[in-house]
């Protein structure tokens, strides 16, 4: 029979042995950890990019129809459904020199 030999750690051979089981142990966790919070923001930020687009559209369209409403044609006829008339004589230009 052989006989077994015992062989004794140092208290930081023991430390370290720990420290690097809770390492294996801690790295893969924090890895999943920090890339689901990654995939998270990358989700919002795409939410946000969507909502800035719908945003930018309507203000677009809104300013497509302010072009609109303030148009000569439209001016005038908004102004004969009201009873009043464009005149060109009645209109002086001023020029400063």
């Amino acid at each position: 029979m052989k006989k077994q030999r015992n062989v004794k750690l140092f208290k930081i051979e023991k430390l370290l042995i720990k420290f690097c089981f809770a390492m294996l142990i801690i790295f893969p966790i924090a890895s999943v950890l920090s890339k689901a919070a990654l995939s998270n923001m990358n989700l919002e930020l795409e939410k946000l990019k969507t909502e800035v687009n719908t945003q930018e559209n309507t203000n677009e369209s809104l300013a497509m129809k302010v072009d609109e409403l303030k148009s000569l044609a439209n001016i005038e006829a908004v102004a004969s459904l009201e009873g009043l008339s464009y005149n060109s004589d009645n209109i002086k230009i001023i020029t400063n020199n």
